[in-house]
Protein backbone atom coordinates (compact mmCIF):
# COMPACT_ATOMS: atom_id res chain seq x y z
CA UNK A 1 0.00 0.00 0.00
CA UNK A 2 1.48 3.34 -0.82
CA UNK A 3 1.53 5.54 1.94
CA UNK A 4 -0.85 8.60 1.92
CA UNK A 5 0.37 11.89 0.22
CA UNK A 6 -0.21 15.10 3.08
CA UNK A 7 1.36 18.49 2.08
CA UNK A 8 0.48 21.63 4.36
CA UNK A 9 -0.28 24.65 3.38
CA UNK A 10 -0.07 27.36 6.14
CA UNK A 11 -0.82 31.25 5.75
CA UNK A 12 -2.48 34.05 8.22
CA UNK A 13 -5.40 33.38 5.40
CA UNK A 14 -6.81 36.60 7.24
CA UNK A 15 -9.40 36.40 5.77
CA UNK A 16 -9.50 33.39 2.72
CA UNK A 17 -9.32 34.58 -0.52
CA UNK A 18 -10.36 33.38 -4.27
CA UNK A 19 -6.29 32.71 -4.75
CA UNK A 20 -6.03 30.89 -1.80
CA UNK A 21 -8.60 28.27 -2.57
CA UNK A 22 -7.29 27.95 -5.87
CA UNK A 23 -3.93 26.76 -4.12
CA UNK A 24 -5.81 24.46 -2.21
CA UNK A 25 -8.08 23.26 -4.98
CA UNK A 26 -4.83 22.63 -7.34
CA UNK A 27 -3.06 21.10 -4.37
CA UNK A 28 -5.83 18.67 -3.66
CA UNK A 29 -6.06 17.52 -6.86
CA UNK A 30 -2.15 16.08 -6.80
CA UNK A 31 -2.10 15.19 -2.75
CA UNK A 32 -4.28 12.75 -0.30
CA UNK A 33 -4.49 14.83 2.07
CA UNK A 34 -3.93 18.96 2.49
CA UNK A 35 -3.62 20.29 5.47
CA UNK A 36 -4.65 24.09 5.47
CA UNK A 37 -3.03 25.52 8.60
CA UNK A 38 -4.14 28.71 9.93
CA UNK A 39 -0.98 30.30 11.68
CA UNK A 40 -1.11 31.93 15.18
CA UNK A 41 1.40 34.22 15.34
CA UNK A 42 1.35 36.67 18.49
CA UNK A 43 3.24 38.83 17.09
CA UNK A 44 1.02 39.23 14.26
CA UNK A 45 -1.91 41.44 14.41
CA UNK A 46 -4.98 39.98 12.54
CA UNK A 47 -8.23 41.59 11.72
CA UNK A 48 -9.91 37.91 12.12
CA UNK A 49 -9.67 35.46 15.32
CA UNK A 50 -8.17 32.36 14.87
CA UNK A 51 -11.11 30.72 15.32
CA UNK A 52 -12.96 33.16 12.52
CA UNK A 53 -10.34 32.58 10.29
CA UNK A 54 -10.82 28.38 11.17
CA UNK A 55 -14.39 28.71 10.24
CA UNK A 56 -14.32 30.53 7.14
CA UNK A 57 -11.86 28.45 5.75
CA UNK A 58 -13.75 25.16 6.86
CA UNK A 59 -17.03 26.78 5.14
CA UNK A 60 -15.06 27.56 1.87
CA UNK A 61 -13.70 23.99 1.87
CA UNK A 62 -16.56 22.19 3.22
CA UNK A 63 -17.00 20.59 -0.56
CA UNK A 64 -13.67 19.31 -0.66
CA UNK A 65 -12.96 15.74 0.94
CA UNK A 66 -9.22 15.71 1.17
CA UNK A 67 -9.02 19.30 3.02
CA UNK A 68 -8.49 19.75 6.98
CA UNK A 69 -8.50 23.00 8.52
CA UNK A 70 -6.17 23.51 11.61
CA UNK A 71 -4.05 26.08 13.43
CA UNK A 72 -0.30 25.78 14.47
CA UNK A 73 2.13 28.19 16.32
CA UNK A 74 5.80 28.22 15.81
CA UNK A 75 8.01 26.96 12.88
CA UNK A 76 5.80 25.64 10.13
CA UNK A 77 8.07 23.18 8.66
CA UNK A 78 8.36 21.55 12.01
CA UNK A 79 4.46 21.31 12.16
CA UNK A 80 4.40 19.55 8.91
CA UNK A 81 6.50 17.01 10.13
CA UNK A 82 4.74 16.98 13.14
CA UNK A 83 1.45 16.07 11.10
CA UNK A 84 3.28 13.57 8.60
CA UNK A 85 3.23 16.19 5.57
CA UNK A 86 6.07 15.51 3.96
CA UNK A 87 5.15 18.65 1.10
CA UNK A 88 4.56 22.81 2.52
CA UNK A 89 3.02 24.54 -0.74
CA UNK A 90 3.42 28.13 -1.61
CA UNK A 91 1.15 30.42 -3.62
CA UNK A 92 3.35 32.56 -5.93
CA UNK A 93 0.79 35.62 -6.93
CA UNK A 94 4.25 37.26 -8.90
CA UNK A 95 7.44 37.41 -9.68
CA UNK A 96 8.12 39.79 -6.60
CA UNK A 97 6.70 37.15 -4.31
CA UNK A 98 9.59 34.87 -5.30
CA UNK A 99 12.67 35.74 -3.66
CA UNK A 100 11.46 35.70 -0.10
CA UNK A 101 9.85 32.65 -0.73
CA UNK A 102 12.89 31.10 -1.92
CA UNK A 103 14.78 32.03 1.00
CA UNK A 104 12.62 30.52 3.50
CA UNK A 105 11.97 27.44 1.08
CA UNK A 106 15.61 26.91 1.73
CA UNK A 107 15.59 28.06 5.50
CA UNK A 108 13.36 25.62 5.37
CA UNK A 109 15.68 22.82 3.83
CA UNK A 110 18.42 22.99 6.02
CA UNK A 111 15.65 22.69 8.99
CA UNK A 112 14.14 19.64 8.04
CA UNK A 113 15.65 18.34 4.78
CA UNK A 114 13.02 15.50 4.58
CA UNK A 115 10.34 18.59 3.63
CA UNK A 116 10.06 19.73 0.45
CA UNK A 117 8.65 23.02 -0.67
CA UNK A 118 6.31 23.21 -3.52
CA UNK A 119 5.52 26.57 -5.48
CA UNK A 120 1.96 26.68 -7.07
CA UNK A 121 1.36 29.49 -9.14
CA UNK A 122 -1.71 31.56 -8.78
CA UNK A 123 -4.09 32.28 -11.35
CA UNK A 124 -3.65 35.39 -13.45
CA UNK A 125 -7.33 36.36 -12.74
CA UNK A 126 -6.58 36.11 -9.02
CA UNK A 127 -2.79 37.82 -9.21
CA UNK A 128 -4.35 40.74 -7.58
CA UNK A 129 -6.44 39.83 -4.87
CA UNK A 130 -4.57 39.71 -1.36
CA UNK A 131 -5.86 39.82 2.27
CA UNK A 132 -4.96 43.31 2.51
CA UNK A 133 -6.76 44.52 -0.56
CA UNK A 134 -10.11 42.13 0.67
CA UNK A 135 -9.26 44.12 4.24
CA UNK A 136 -9.25 47.43 2.75
CA UNK A 137 -12.16 47.11 0.37
CA UNK A 138 -14.18 45.72 3.13
CA UNK A 139 -13.73 48.43 5.74
CA UNK A 140 -15.04 50.76 2.88
CA UNK A 141 -18.26 48.39 2.29
CA UNK A 142 -17.26 47.42 -0.95
CA UNK A 143 -18.53 44.28 -2.77
CA UNK A 144 -16.19 41.73 -2.66
CA UNK A 145 -17.51 39.18 -4.79
CA UNK A 146 -14.93 37.47 -7.24
CA UNK A 147 -12.00 38.38 -4.18
CA UNK A 148 -13.45 36.16 -1.74
CA UNK A 149 -15.29 32.09 -1.51
CA UNK A 150 -18.58 32.39 -2.36
CA UNK A 151 -20.61 32.59 1.23
CA UNK A 152 -18.26 34.74 3.15
CA UNK A 153 -18.81 37.98 1.46
CA UNK A 154 -21.72 39.73 4.25
CA UNK A 155 -19.76 37.75 7.29
CA UNK A 156 -16.30 39.77 6.19
CA UNK A 157 -18.32 43.18 5.90
CA UNK A 158 -20.12 42.39 9.16
CA UNK A 159 -17.24 42.62 10.73
CA UNK A 160 -15.56 45.42 9.67
CA UNK A 161 -18.85 47.12 9.94
CA UNK A 162 -18.99 46.05 13.78
CA UNK A 163 -15.47 47.28 13.77
CA UNK A 164 -16.12 50.90 12.26
CA UNK A 165 -18.90 51.02 14.93
CA UNK A 166 -16.84 50.15 18.02
CA UNK A 167 -13.73 52.97 16.20
CA UNK A 168 -16.79 55.50 16.23
CA UNK A 169 -17.89 55.63 19.31
CA UNK A 170 -14.60 55.96 20.71
CA UNK A 171 -13.66 59.57 18.88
Amino acid sequence: MTPERICLYAGSFDPITLGHMDIIERAANVFDRVLVAVASNPGKQCAFSLDDRMYMIRQATAHMKRVQVTSCRGLTVAFAREQGASVLIRGLRAVSDFEGERGLAQINRAIAPDVETLFLIGKPEHSHISSSAVREMAGYGCDLTGFVPEGLEDMIRAHFEHEKGKRSTLD
